[in-house]
């Protein structure tokens, strides 16, 4: 049975031109699903050119928790990944966090009118 608890929340952002990913796909998906209990990350993945930097960017993400916002997982990116996709990355996780936001608004309001 399908666990209600994890949800899948994507994020695109606009890649650089010039280089490999941004040929290939021209944005960036970024695709993480959360425990709306806990906050947490439970898998993540996202379009990069190699697997390599998609697997690194993808286990950074995996654990991490959105309770507190986006930033701590902004500065980790800043601080781990230094391919010219940062900032669509970045830009990727900061609009996962503004959905998750909204659907734990909504999803804590429905449990209130239960």
């Amino acid at each position: 049975m399908l666990n209600q608890n994890l949800v899948l929340f994507s994020g695109y952002a606009k890649l650089p031109t010039g280089i490999t990913a941004g040929e290939l796909y021209k944005t960036i998906g970024l695709i993480v699903i959360v425990d709306v209990n806990t906050s947490e990350i439970i898998q993540a993945d996202c379009t990069l050119a190699t697997n390599l930097a998609s697997q690194h960017v993808a286990g950074a993400l995996i654990g991490c928790s959105f309770k507190n916002g986006p930033d701590g997982m902004c500065q980790m990116i800043e601080r781990i990944y230094q391919g010219s996709a940062k900032k669509a990355i970045i830009t990727a996780i900061r609009i996962i966090y503004d959905k998750y936001r909204n659907f734990m608004l909504e999803y804590e309001n429905t449990i209130e009118e239960t």
